[in-house]
């Protein structure tokens, strides 16, 4: 008797662990992380099509910005991706696919989301020469640990120098042969740049396959010294002659408010510091 009350009574409360459990799916999910599965080669070799990584979406609430090195999630800015290109498996198997990633149990379903690896960031100048390396603020890259073996940094065509406006970022695929990123939408509005309002989130985990869990950390490159240089130079050497008018200016304006307030002491009360000593 005492067993079919227990029973009756868990009953009862599953409907409620069940719409506990999924409020909390959906809330880790909205500001926590989220499950993304990688669609297509072009981020090869860091992340094969069909891997699943983990994005965190939770430090973008506290007003971080996407840094050089990492690798993110973002929605299509508009003009990316085409749309005659985009599945939809429909039927009870796509509604519960769209349910299951709504809430975070499922990698996204969501066809807008692109991934790749940011370059740059707002106020740095990029650049590639044909068949040379990726500069950023004049500063060349080693991305020999990253992009896809027997690749080139930007592939048969240079592009640049790009001023990335504050605001934005230049983001670039691993596989730089098989990858539409900012270089091949410099046509449109932002001029191949990202909004980082339209960054969902930092890929941090690759999660599945198991054989290939790893995290995705920023490369040393991304590291060194002086790459972000260029636009403090630039601010120095803007700064400069700034100072300087405005010391002349001060000096100008002493020198002038100074003249008509000099004593004019009568000619037989003048003394030397010689003669007070």
């Amino acid at each position: 008797m005492k067993d079919r009350k227990q029973q009756r009574s868990f009953l009862k409360e599953l409907p409620l662990l069940i719409g506990i459990a999924l409020i909390l799916a959906l809330l880790i999910k909205t500001f926590l992380v989220q499950a993304f599965s990688i669609p297509s080669d072009s981020m090869q070799n860091t992340l094969q099509r069909g891997d699943r990584v983990l994005v965190d979406k939770l430090t973008p609430w506290f007003g971080a910005e996407p840094e050089r090195g990492e690798v993110v999630v973002f929605h299509d800015p508009g003009g990316w991706l085409d749309e005659s290109a985009q599945s939809d498996p429909g039927g009870i198997a796509g509604a519960f696919q769209e349910f299951m990633s709504f809430i975070g149990l499922m990698p996204s379903a969501e066809e807008q989301d692109l991934i790749k690896r940011v370059i740059a960031v707002g106020g740095d100048t990029v650049a590639c020469e044909k068949n040379g390396p990726v500069t950023v603020n004049g500063k060349a890259l080693d991305e020999e640990s990253y992009i896809y073996p027997g690749g080139t940094p930007c592939g048969s065509e240079g592009f640049g120098p790009v001023e990335v406006p504050e605001g934005r970022i230049w983001v670039m695929g691993d596989n730089r042969q098989n990858s539409l990123d900012s270089r091949f939408h410099q046509q449109l509005p932002g001029h191949g740049t990202v909004p980082v309002d339209e960054v969902v989130g930092r890929a941090i985990v690759r999660a599945w396959p198991i054989d290939r869990w790893g995290t995705l950390p920023v490369p040393d490159t991304f590291a060194e010294k002086g790459l972000a240089m260029a636009p403090a130079a630039m601010g120095l050497v803007g700064a400069v002659p700034l100072v300087l008018w405005r010391r002349r200016l001060r000096t100008g304006r002493t020198a002038v408010e100074a003249a008509p307030t000099a004593p004019t002491a009568p000619t037989g009360d003048r003394r030397t510091r010689a003669d007070e000593d």
